[in-house]
């Protein structure tokens, strides 16, 4: 099993909910997942690791939406 990169370490700040983060990724995995079933395509790219990535970059926050225009 290999691990994600970003690591939760890198991402969030001191203070942060590890279980809420966690949380987060989750709900927005099964977004996307569902996104994908609708559109009926297929990535290689795993939601999860793709939830990691967008929460990485900023795309989202903890308790927040995702910012409009990135």
């Amino acid at each position: 099993m290999s691990m994600l990169r970003p690591s939760m370490s890198q991402i969030i700040k001191p203070g942060d909910n590890y279980y809420a983060f966690v949380v987060a990724v989750a709900k927005r995995a099964r977004e996307i997942a569902a996104e994908q079933e609708e559109e009926h395509s297929l990535t290689e790219e795993k939601p999860v690791q793709k939830a990691v990535e967008e929460f990485a970059a900023g795309k989202y926050r903890l308790g927040s939406a995702p910012q409009i225009g990135e």
